[in-house]
């Protein structure tokens, strides 16, 4: 008989789950203006709104938390982390910073100016906040692939050789660099592959463009690679991975998602003279350059993560968990952008609210339903998180209007998804009794989802 699956982990360490009452999550839910980034987390039953710095970290990271040298300048802690990241990526440089969108921060400071166009395939939402808000342009060049949730395609998150090619031919001399980002969040967690990342590299540098990698997935995109791309199935995770930076010109990295830590990120590059100007911005916002607004523990917890998680048993374990919730969703026929991600499930809001017009914006209203029936918190990735066109100031509704249901790494057991999926099939054999969705009353200027105010209609 052959063998079931099992995790490549045990649990040491577990934290109690309260389930509120309906009357609660209305309550709390209105309180919260219909923004879920508002709930406490005491307020939460099953939390999947991000797995960014919510996963759980193991043994050997917390035994290097115990060894971090907390020297201001030096430590001991940074240059273990320097020469882990210089192994698994290639690169020379590397600056830490706090997180992710910090380290977008310190490198786009150097790079970007007004007027500016940035492709990329699919940018989330900090990374476009980044560029937008020093008014310059993203402009997104995923394949159409992507655009059609239901179709079956191994590599959704790759770059439209044609877009890009355009918008490079086009904007000569106001492209910085062209942002890669492994996986392809915002449209369903989708892999890149290797044949596309080396078309899209050498494109680049043909028109003198460097790319900057988004490598916050990049371990579960090298696995993507091992399990559907021709020539990769004899190939090591960290062979994958050299090979996947081999031509890029530098990485921001949120070390919260596939270094499994609570906080962190770097930048890595090989180009000395973007290290050197990115200096002058690290100091100032982060801190000197051998911490950039990080303890020495936290640092050598990176520097373990980065190594247990480009190892294919932690990541098959990982990706074979959101395939296995994929799954409970095709039982009882609920759309999500198809095949399954490596980080989350993104449910197609606008094939499950069909009475919903997208001016009341179904995804967040997809959101909010799943909250009231069973205290699960997802997060809205579509037409919310767009934004307004920074010179119209009309809402996008050009994209996929998704709920993303992130899973944390090493959290939640299959009996913890068993109860997402039902409590979404609830929802969802109700969706003709839902006809209204939410309309917006207050909201900031840039990346409104975390703190807009909302209503019910």
């Amino acid at each position: 008989m052959e063998l079931p699956f099992a995790e490549s982990w045990k649990i040491k360490m577990v934290e109690p789950l309260r389930m509120s009452t309906r009357e609660e999550r209305e309550l709390w839910l209105r309180e919260a203006h219909y923004n879920v980034f508002q709930l406490k987390a005491e307020q939460v039953y099953i939390d999947l709104l991000t797995d960014s710095g919510t996963g759980a970290m193991s043994d050997r990271q917390w035994s290097a938390m115990m060894l971090g040298d907390e020297s201001y300048a030096g430590a001991t802690s940074f240059f273990k982390l320097e020469s882990t990241v210089r192994r698994i990526m290639g690169m020379d440089y590397v600056m830490p910073t706090h997180q992710g969108r910090a380290a977008e921060n310190v490198l786009f400071s150097l790079l970007v100016k007004e007027g500016d166009v940035v492709p990329g395939n699919a940018h989330f939402d900090t990374t476009k906040g980044h560029i937008e808000g020093r008014k310059a342009h993203a402009i997104d060049v995923t394949t159409d692939d992507a655009k059609d949730t239901q179709k079956e395609v191994p590599f959704k998150g790759n770059v439209s050789l044609e877009k890009l090619e355009k918008v490079l031919s086009e904007n000569k001399g106001r492209v910085p660099f062209m942002v890669l980002t492994v996986t392809n969040n915002t449209v369903g967690g989708q892999p890149v592959s290797m044949a596309n990342i080396h078309a899209t590299c050498e494109l680049c540098h043909r028109y003198d463009v460097p790319v900057v990698m988004d490598s916050a997935r990049f371990a579960e995109n090298a696995y993507f690679i091992k399990m559907r791309e021709p020539g990769f199935a004899d190939k090591s995770i960290k062979e994958i991975v050299l090979e996947m930076y081999r031509d890029a010109d530098a990485a921001t990295m949120s070390a919260k998602k596939d270094a499994i830590v609570n906080m962190g990120g770097f930048i890595a590059t090989r180009r000395k003279e973007w290290y050197e100007g990115a200096k002058l911005f690290c100091i100032p916002f982060e801190g000197y350059v051998t911490y950039g607004g990080l303890n020495g523990r936290d640092m050598n917890a990176i520097a373990v993560g980065l190594d247990e998680n480009t190892e294919f048993d932690m990541l098959d374990t990982r990706i074979r968990q959101v395939q296995r919730l994929a799954a409970m969703l095709d039982e009882y026929g609920i759309p999500y952008q198809r095949p399954a991600g490596g980080h989350a499930i993104f449910v197609d809001a606008d094939r499950v609210l069909t009475h919903v017009p997208k001016e009341e914006f179904p995804a967040q209203t997809l959101t909010c339903e799943l909250y009231l029936e069973a205290g699960i918190r997802a997060c809205e990735i579509g037409y919310m998180l767009a934004d307004r066109d920074p010179e119209t100031h009309e809402n996008r509704f050009g994209g996929l209007d998704m709920l993303r249901l992130a899973i944390p790494r090493r959290v939640y057991t299959d009996n913890h998804l068993a109860v997402v999926a039902a409590a979404l099939k609830n929802v969802y054999d109700r969706r003709e009794q839902i006809t209204r969705g939410v309309a917006i009353e207050w909201e900031a200027p840039l990346m409104r989802h975390f703190t807009v105010q909302l209503r019910r209609l």
